[in-house]
């Protein structure tokens, strides 16, 4: 092999290199049954609430065409969703369920393609979210693109194959969450939006949005969305059964398309394909980036995911910017004046809602739950009170409670409370003693010599179990599993512990969480995170300081240490180049020509540049590509590509 090749595989191996997870191999077992205080907890659910109450499952089944059946498949023929697999979900709730979050899994269920009203069309349940067609004079105006090419794809073809093969004659984001534009290639591709023209419509700042928060924390969010959606749980009754936003996540190819026109003023009329759209922008409080619109001569309301048949999260436990919950209550007073003339909404999860009257009144829920949550929790912060204080302190009043449009079948009213002290407050509650805590694992152990073992920790908890204090026995189990690792009896107690917590969840996110949580510890974390390859279609539409700025953020500092090396970073194809140093163990980058002080230039195409990020390139992309190549030090381009970490996605929650 040519020496240049040797420097080059050595420069591939920097690249892609992983860091290590510790393993837990688990304890092994299966889920455990409900308890008799499990079950009385789901039987008061039952009592207090009207569960058998039609109009819900008559909206979730109206307009119903034809529903998707078999599994959907990878490109190497693994299978990325089951369109069956929740078929299990029908009749009384089973023990273990809480009977709500049941009646709301039943809705969810409800898959397929569906009739809106004239003209308008829906596709649920291919995907966690929903995609819309809008029926135009010459082609179908697709509003969002689910979360993969795979899903969309699937959806499209489903919909051609009942409503006839019509174009795509626009594409409209209604915001920048990857399940409403992450399968927007299976939609479109870029040919066709260049050659025929076809107008990709988003909201202010969609693009900017949409990829900071895949690129900049995407591993560790990644990782936590396997707890949030449950990827890895089995659907059963003991596993998966929601996701309170539809049935489930898609984890296959990831893309994005720049759109062509940007929603820029609060309120923006635009005809698209012979339909008239009066777009709203609500930007900063579902999301960053976000609108709404009416169609005024169809009297339908598109409400994005401001409004969802359940309450939302202010701070998804996958993580995420907090939200601004006054502001999404501000814009639910606009849309009660929006929606004036509404007799149908539809919104990009869950299914629709017919009736002016009955709009106005879900709006209304959603916008008091919201403002209710703000002000109660602000009285509480200025009494002086912590988070997780008034996450136990504050209920909903009942005409709220009552609403199932607006219960926590995804978000959770204690997770929004506790958002709302990080909005104003941040993390710190206040109180010295939590200034400056110790690390979790080294608190662990100390506690456990004050117990006197993680025995005497798990007996304790056993105690507490038993009397159903499983709040209790988690957070005793909780020290014991950190504090003594080879803790088996902690493991499986804690992982009994976390199955009653998530049999009772009205959340099915907490669920998820419970649940993952409860697996992880029987079986150890998944071997494989969330892929980076499955976003590569979407790293190619993605601006490169992006991905210099997340480089920066993976920089080990204290190996980078009193290390100062330059480089050039020249993207041959695009016509940029960048210059990237390490100073006082910070990684820098500006956008300029190749510096001749620089260690070392590396010159590449944006693509191969993307793959290396990736860690999916190949031979033929380094070694045998002309488009490749390396001036200056390559010993030194390997020693600071060698300092930018590559985590796997893979790292443990539950267990250290």
């Amino acid at each position: 092999m040519k020496a240049k090749n040797i420097l080059n595989l050595a420069l591939l191996t920097a690249l892609i290199s992983m860091t290590g997870c510790t393993k837990n191999s688990g304890v092994g077992g299966t889920a455990s049954d409900a308890t008799p205080t499990t079950l009385a907890a789901n039987a008061q659910f039952a009592k207090d609430l009207k569960l058998d109450d039609p109009q819900d499952f008559e909206d979730a089944k109206r307009g119903f065409i034809a529903k998707p059946t078999g599994k959907l498949l990878a490109a190497d023929g693994s299978v990325l969703y089951d369109y069956d697999a929740y078929q299990f979900i029908k009749g009384q709730s089973p023990d273990t369920v809480n009977p709500s979050l049941w009646r709301h899994a039943r809705l969810n269920a409800e898959i397929g393609l569906f009739k809106v009203t004239d003209g308008i069309y829906q596709l649920r349940g291919f995907d966690v979210a929903n995609i819309t067609l809008i029926e135009g004079k010459t082609g179908w105006i697709v509003v969002d693109a689910l979360t993969t090419r795979e899903s969309s794809a699937a959806a499209m073809a489903f919909a051609r194959q009942h409503l006839g093969d019509k174009p795509v004659t626009a594409l409209v984001f209604s915001h920048s969450h990857i399940d409403h534009f992450g399968g927007a290639l299976g939609v479109l591709t870029p040919q066709e939006v260049a050659e025929r023209k076809v107008p990709v419509i988003a909201p202010t700042g969609f693009m900017e949005e949409a990829t900071s928060e895949n690129v900049m924390v995407g591993t560790a969010m990644g990782r936590r969305s396997i707890y949030q959606f449950g990827r890895d749980l089995e659907r059963s009754a003991k596993g998966n059964v929601d996701t309170g936003l539809g049935k489930n996540v898609v984890y296959g190819t990831f893309g994005i398309l720049p759109p062509t026109q940007l929603i820029t003023k609060p309120t923006e009329e635009l005809t698209l394909d012979g339909v008239h759209f009066v777009f709203h922008n609500v930007p900063g409080a579902e999301a960053p980036a976000e609108l709404t619109f009416f169609i005024p001569e169809k009297k339908a309301y598109g409400g994005a995911e401001n409004l969802t048949q359940t309450m939302h999260n202010l701070l998804p436990i996958r993580g995420a910017k907090v939200r601004d919950a006054l502001r999404w209550s501000e814009y639910m007073e606009q849309a009660l004046e929006q929606t004036a003339g509404t007799e149908v909404y539809f919104g990009q999860h869950n299914w629709p809602i017919w009736g002016n009257a009955h709009i106005q009144d879900f709006i209304k829920a959603h916008r008091d739950v919201y403002k209710y949550t703000h002000d109660q929790t602000v009285r509480l912060i200025n009494a002086g009170y912590t988070r997780n204080e008034i996450a136990d302190k504050i209920k909903l009043p009942k005409s709220l409670e009552d609403h199932f449009g607006a219960r926590g079948y995804y978000g959770d009213l204690r997770h929004n409370v506790r958002a709302v002290y990080q909005f104003y407050l941040g993390a710190y509650d206040g109180n010295p003693a939590t200034l400056n805590p110790l690390p979790p694992q080294e608190a662990a152990k100390h506690y456990l010599e004050l117990l006197g073992g993680a025995d005497k920790a798990v007996a304790a908890a056993q105690t507490a179990y038993d009397k159903g204090e499983y709040r209790w026995a988690a957070e005793l189990l909780n020290q014991a599993v950190f504090g003594d690792p080879s803790s088996k009896a902690a493991k499986e107690l804690l992982a009994k512990t976390y199955d009653q917590m998530g049999y009772m969840s009205e959340s099915a996110t907490w669920r998820n969480s419970y649940l993952t949580g409860a697996a992880e510890l029987r079986n150890g974390p998944p071997a494989k995170g969330v892929s980076r390859a499955g976003f590569v279609e979407m790293l190619m539409q993605t601006p490169v300081e992006r991905f210099l700025e997340a480089m920066a953020a993976g920089l080990d500092g204290p190996a980078a240490d009193g290390k100062n090396l330059k480089v050039n970073l020249v993207l041959s194809d695009i016509k940029e180049s960048y210059v990237l140093w390490i100073e006082n163990a910070v990684l820098h980058y500006k956008k300029a020509a190749p510096d001749t002080d620089a260690n070392a230039t590396l010159t590449l195409t944006k693509s191969i540049f993307i793959k290396m990020m990736a860690g999916t390139a190949g031979v033929k992309d380094t070694l045998l590509s002309d488009d490749l190549k390396i001036d200056g030090s390559k010993i030194d381009l390997v020693r600071f590509l060698g300092l930018i970490d590559k985590a796997p996605g893979n790292f443990a929650i539950v267990t250290k």
